[in-house]
């Protein structure tokens, strides 16, 4: 929080600050929040406050925490399919509400988060499963068992992945160990907590497999469908998530390595159909010189939509204007390939206060 409600901003100067920190609104994303906060029936606080409703970015949130909770449970408790499958599904209906949101926040991460590396990676690779598998026409059934997957891949090594991100050196030989046996393994604690779907089952054990047989740890060539596409999500995610000992690679330069890596494969192409060339919370430059982060991807019949961060002499543009790059003088010409000194954007700056 950088103001209090009801601070006055002061002069040109503290103005000028706090744009360039990134403060700023839409100022009709300020009356919404004025109108929903006026029809939100307040609950008083000992503080003399009011808590009121939470959001979307709060229930993605909790579903971060939900997810630590059951993984953490895996193997001690004898059934935990109906919460691991009711987690799932909850994620989906969360995701269909704001998914370009969704998408933000997979591709804008917070980098200070490392310790949450885990519970944040499988969650932004269930959001591409889940938009590559109905890219792909999957049936519903099989889609709801990709995501599960994808959010119980590495249960084995939630805290492996955690010092993996914040480690600035590669993996020891002890954790390289580790690491080729967490698809067995992890396979091994849904049974210990009641799961029997095969399809989830020999997904999360073949989650590193490849058709060529260099995958691990078997190193088989037969590899199904919904394992496939969760390495391929898995592969990309990795790619644009930064960690300690490296930063995250552009999205265009992640999906061409996919694409290359996959040979032009369907599941590659339909991944980078689904994400786009420019997902949301990637940086753009626009025709006038503007830089911009991108708020909803391109579709069909329109354009992608991008919030300008800063103007062509570099200064930030006041009030974050949004830009339709379907006209000319807002087209994208490209991703900014150097984002050193770029403001640090929030997903609340670009979608506003989104309901629950």
């Amino acid at each position: 929080m950088l103001l209090a409600v009801g601070q006055r901003v002061l002069d040109v100067k503290q103005l000028s600050a706090l744009l360039e920190r990134g403060a700023c609104v839409d100022h009709e994303e300020a009356q919404e929040v004025r109108r929903q906060r006026a029809s939100t029936q307040g609950v008083a606080t000992q503080g003399g406050g009011y808590q009121y409703a939470q959001t979307w970015f709060d229930s993605i949130e909790k579903q971060t925490w939900a997810l630590d909770g059951l993984l953490r449970q895996l193997g001690k408790a004898p059934d935990l399919v109906a919460p691991l499958e009711a987690l799932a599904d909850g994620l989906v209906g969360l995701l269909d509400k704001h998914l370009d949101a969704a998408l933000f926040l997979a591709v804008r991460q917070l980098e200070k988060r490392y310790a949450l590396y885990a519970l944040n990676h499988a969650l932004h690779t269930a959001t591409v499963v889940l938009m590559t598998a109905r890219q792909l026409a999957w049936g519903l059934d099989e889609t709801r068992v990709a995501v599960r997957v994808a959010l119980t891949m590495n249960a084995s090594t939630v805290e492996l992945q955690a010092r993996l991100a914040e480690q600035p050196d590669p993996p020891s030989k002890k954790q390289l160990e580790q690491i080729r046996a967490h698809p067995q393994q992890s396979a091994q604690l849904l049974r210990d907590s009641g799961v029997t779907d095969t399809r989830w089952l020999d997904a999360v054990q073949d989650h590193h497999e490849r058709a060529d047989g260099q995958g691990y740890p078997r190193g088989v060539t037969e590899v199904g469908e919904i394992a496939h596409l969760v390495r391929a999500a898995d592969v990309f995610m990795a790619k644009i998530s930064p960690r300690a000992m490296r930063t995250a690679l552009a999205p265009q330069v992640a999906a061409r390595q996919l694409f290359q890596e996959e040979k032009g494969g369907p599941i590659a192409a339909a991944l980078i159909r689904a994400v786009g060339l420019y997902p949301p919370g990637d940086f753009v430059r626009l025709k006038n010189g503007e830089a911009a982060v991108v708020a909803h991807r391109a579709t069909a019949t329109a354009a992608a939509l991008v919030m300008a961060v800063l103007g062509a002499n570099g200064k930030p543009v006041p009030g974050a204007p949004r830009r339709d790059t379907g006209q000319a003088e807002f087209a994208i010409t490209g991703a900014l390939p150097d984002r050193a000194g770029l403001p640090r954007v929030l997903p609340e700056q670009v979608y506003g206060v989104l309901p629950a």
